[in-house]
């Protein structure tokens, strides 16, 4: 596994950061109760939001529904242009692949994730694609912002998901 090199933002973009993240969770929980993994984002450019997205692959029928995905598609509508250069994107939790490969072809500026994921993450927790040299864009990664509370909601959420199912399994005895 490896590292991901950190990026310490000062005590201003932090308190920035946090702020919007903490946006980011707002819809993030707006996606746990639609019955989707707990995950929002925002595209942000000079201080302004000008994409949202929360986890919808469910719902949505459609596998590249993540909320990085669905903020960086309301980004380029807002300001006319699939290369969102100069923008910030936030993000409760690491970005997949596939949402890493998305924000380098977009140009993101800068990345801010909360939780690390730990079994598909790709900014440093599984492998590390925003450090390949081999790659022609490199995004700024700062990662653990508001990690405990992105990683609580979506432990909460889990934990409530393995409730639900074990119950449903005892009740039907349907074996787990």
């Amino acid at each position: 596994m490896t590292q991901p090199t950190p990026i310490t933002p000062d005590a201003e973009q932090l308190a920035i950061d946090e702020a919007f993240m903490q946006q980011a969770l707002l819809l993030a929980q707006a996606a746990a109760d639609a019955g989707e993994v707990p995950v929002g984002a925002l595209v942000v450019l000079d201080d302004k939001i000008i994409g949202r997205g929360m986890n919808a692959p469910i719902g949505r029928h459609d596998p590249t529904a993540h909320a990085e995905i669905q903020a960086m598609r309301e980004a380029a509508a807002a300001i006319g242009n699939y290369r969102l250069v100069g923008c910030t994107l936030y993000v409760t939790l690491e970005p997949c692949a596939m949402c890493s490969g998305a924000i380098q072809h977009a140009r993101i500026a800068r990345l801010v994730y909360g939780a690390r994921d730990p079994k598909t993450g790709s900014c440093g927790s599984v492998i590390d694609l925003m450090a390949e040299a081999r790659l022609n864009h490199h995004t700024e990664v700062a990662g653990g912002i508001l990690a405990e509370e992105c990683g609580s909601m979506l432990s909460r959420f889990f934990s409530a998901r393995r409730a639900s199912k074990k119950a449903l399994s005892k009740n039907s005895n349907i074996p787990e």
